[in-house]
């Protein structure tokens, strides 16, 4: 069994700090400590994304991330995307298209856009289906999550016009 760690964690804006194993999972904490059981197990390698969280804005698959190398830094959960009773504009999109069907990958492919989305927001239908390498649907609702997506990136280009200032950067210059 590994050392006991320390663990300060920023998880949905929220600062916690708890004393576990370093060596577990960021998943295993989520889920048993945390009680944030959006993110799901899928095949515990990393290969599939339903554990997708970002941790510093960027997808990273807490099924195979050591709490240890989450420590200090800011993670963000299917759970802290909607503000209130307002969805985020992804998991809005996703709804709108009902892309979905059993439910189980749809966490994780919503994070994962949030990520794709603030890197890239109006990527080309190739882009997606390139990104969606990421992530497996095993009820096929790919075609739904690509119109889910495109959406997304219209709602997401809707609620930020109007909104400038010297700290954003333009679609061409990213």
């Amino acid at each position: 069994m590994a050392q006991p760690f320390v663990a300060t964690l920023t998880v949905n804006c929220r600062r916690t700090t708890l004393t576990t194993p370093g060596d577990r999972t960021l998943l295993d904490v989520l889920r048993e400590d945390l009680h944030l059981t959006g993110t799901k197990y899928g095949c515990g390698e990393g290969a599939c994304g339903a554990c997708s969280v970002l941790i510093n804005g960027k997808r990273t698959f807490s099924c195979s991330t050591p709490i240890s190398e989450a420590s200090g830094k800011q993670i963000r959960t299917i759970e802290g995307l909607a503000t209130g009773d307002t969805l985020h504009p992804v998991q809005q999109a996703f709804l709108d298209e009902g892309a979905f069907q059993c439910g189980y990958c749809t966490a994780g492919i919503i994070i994962g856009t949030v990520a794709l989305l603030e890197r890239k927001p109006n990527p080309t239908e190739d882009e997606l289906k390139e990104w969606m390498n990421g992530h497996l649907c095993r009820c096929c609702a790919y075609p739904k999550i690509v119109q889910a997506i495109q959406h997304a990136a219209e709602l997401s280009a809707c609620a930020n016009l109007g909104r400038t200032s010297d700290s954003q950067t333009t679609p061409q210059s990213r």
